[in-house]
């Protein structure tokens, strides 16, 4: 069936394309249909071809590790899915079944080939447009490498863990051992100055009872705060866990496509030789 080429104008790996080139790609790809909750393709199976959708919509899932389905994307009209698996001839990891009737562009890598070989230019307009989604990609990685796990740490807070942080602060620094020696000093010096006449003569008993006291408020604040701390920990460990498995699946994304790169320059240095 005839494609419509100005479908491509809306596709960002092909929005630089001129009318001749889109035209040219036009001919090569194939339009297909597609009934409704008809799997389009499933992990594992090649990954030679990517699609377009003209009508209708998709959903593009993967399997977790609880055998659940999560659907990381909703291709519908004018969006493209399966086009990573395409570039880089590697199997798909993903599943795509439609949704409703759809009508889609398939295009394949022979199809790209064979633009290439007739517009070689072509191929610097999509290079241009991969290196944008490198650039996305970069500032990505770097924007949540960035997070300060204390901000959102500190953004958790309830008052009463606020206050226990503050009290286990003060009691462990040395201003109130400072302050906490001078109060007991004053006491005694001033009772034993006082003799007979003295709150709270030897052996101090009243001034036992406000230790006492005193002793069994901080000690379950001081847990209290430690145990804060450890929920820090745990924090902190998940959240630098997050941020390198996501750095991780960027940097492996960005050098597959860097390695695609570098393939398409070689085939487009070939064909301008050639010619």
């Amino acid at each position: 069936m005839p494609c419509d080429a100005s479908v491509f104008e809306e596709i960002p790996i092909f929005s630089l394309l001129d009318a001749d080139e889109r035209a040219v790609l036009a001919e090569q790809v194939e339009l297909r249909e597609f009934g409704p909750r008809q799997r389009i393709y499933k992990a594992g199976d090649p990954g030679g071809k990517a699609f377009i959708v003209v009508k209708g919509q998709v959903k593009v899932l993967v399997i977790d590790e609880d055998n659940q389905e999560v659907v990381i994307d909703s291709p519908a009209a004018g969006e493209i899915f399966g086009l990573a698996s395409m570039l880089s001839a590697s199997p798909h990891i993903t599943t795509a079944i439609t949704v409703e009737p759809t009508r889609a562009i398939e295009i394949d890598r022979n199809d790209l080939a064979n633009l290439l070989k007739r517009k070689p230019l072509a191929g610097l307009d999509m290079l241009t447009m991969v290196g944008r989604h490198f650039q996305m990609a970069q500032e990505l990685v770097r924007s949540r490498t960035a997070r300060n796990p204390n901000e959102v740490i500190e953004a958790q807070l309830t008052f009463g863990e606020r206050v226990a942080d503050s009290v286990a602060r003060f009691g462990g620094s040395w201003s109130f051992i400072i302050s906490f020696a001078v109060v007991l000093v004053a006491w005694v010096a001033v009772n034993v100055v006082l003799a007979s006449r003295a709150w709270d003569p030897y052996p101090f008993i009243l001034l036992n009872l406000f230790l006492s006291m005193l002793a069994a408020v901080q000690a379950p604040v001081i847990m209290m705060s430690q145990n804060r701390q450890d929920a820090k920990d745990r924090l902190r460990s998940e959240l630098d866990f997050s941020v390198n498995r996501k750095a991780e699946g960027e940097i492996i994304q960005l050098a597959a496509k860097i390695n695609r790169i570098e393939d398409k320059l070689d085939d487009i240095h070939r064909d301008v030789n050639t010619r």
